[in-house]
């Protein structure tokens, strides 16, 4: 196989990524990095679309293209519009950041089938589907591709009132792994990425003692930015990691080194 040269590793160009859940949030800063790196994205929003539409105009501000499409990747239809609006529009795929979810707060005994399936759907079930409509459209491609899954360092290591997103963020990680097992014989590399605790507008105020107890816990003493996750996609989606599939990468600050006992 030809090697690329170090330059080349995190080259894009020519490059459709497919971004799900990025009208805000962590989504819209891999979107927009995505984009940096020379990636032409599909910027993906079930409910958000003037920040669909905002992260669009960013990218193309920087230079970039992007394109932004309304789909509920929950469902199945959802899924497979998402997959043929990002082939109308640049007629290849090579990248899919399954990034769409939902963080609710539910404790245990009292939560209702409806939150429970909510959060799994949103979560795992969205993950479940457009990795399932975008393998199909990689494999007719003939090209492989890369895909990662945004899952969380709570599929490891479970927060309270959090059942159901621990629930399906571990489902994620070991789908992640079969999916890998299965695609590889195409040249479709599926990873995924575990974030900490993300950084947010007003964080600080709206969960203070969460804040502190994370930075006297994490080895960095910081919360993540969108950019630490959106650059560890970059490296997962690069030919940087062409030899990494099943992988899951914890960008979380060192924070589950934290001595249990």
């Amino acid at each position: 196989m030809n090697i690329p040269h170090p330059h080349q590793l995190f080259d894009f160009s020519g490059q459709v990524a497919i971004v799900t859940g990025s009208g805000s949030g962590l989504g819209s800063g891999i979107a927009v990095r995505f984009a940096e790196a020379g990636a032409k994205v599909v910027v993906n929003y079930r409910s958000s679309g003037a920040g669909a539409q905002a992260v669009v105009s960013e990218i193309g501000r920087l230079g970039g293209s992007a394109v932004a499409v309304q789909a509920d990747v929950s469902q199945k239809a959802g899924a497979t519009h998402l997959i043929q609006e990002a082939m109308r529009h640049y007629s290849q795929l090579d990248i899919l950041i399954n990034n769409a979810g939902l963080y609710p707060l539910s404790l245990l005994v009292d939560m209702t089938e409806e939150e429970w399936d909510l959060v799994i759907n949103s979560n795992l079930r969205s993950t479940f589907l457009c990795t399932q409509a975008a393998a199909k459209q990689m494999i007719a491609q003939g090209s492989g591709g890369a895909i990662v899954n945004i899952a969380s360092i709570e599929g490891e290591n479970p927060a309270p009132m959090h059942s159901h997103y621990n629930a399906a963020k571990g489902g994620v990680l070991m789908y992640t792994a079969a999916a890998a097992q299965e695609l590889g014989a195409h040249a479709i590399r599926v990873n995924a990425v575990m974030p900490g605790l993300i950084w947010r507008e007003g964080i600080e105020q709206a969960w203070p003692e969460g804040v502190s107890r994370w930075q006297k816990a994490a080895p960095l003493k910081r919360l993540g930015l969108p950019s630490d996750v959106a650059d560890a996609c970059l490296f997962l989606a690069s030919q940087a990691a062409r030899w990494i599939t099943g992988a899951s990468l914890r960008v979380d600050g060192g924070v589950l080194t934290s001595q249990a006992y």
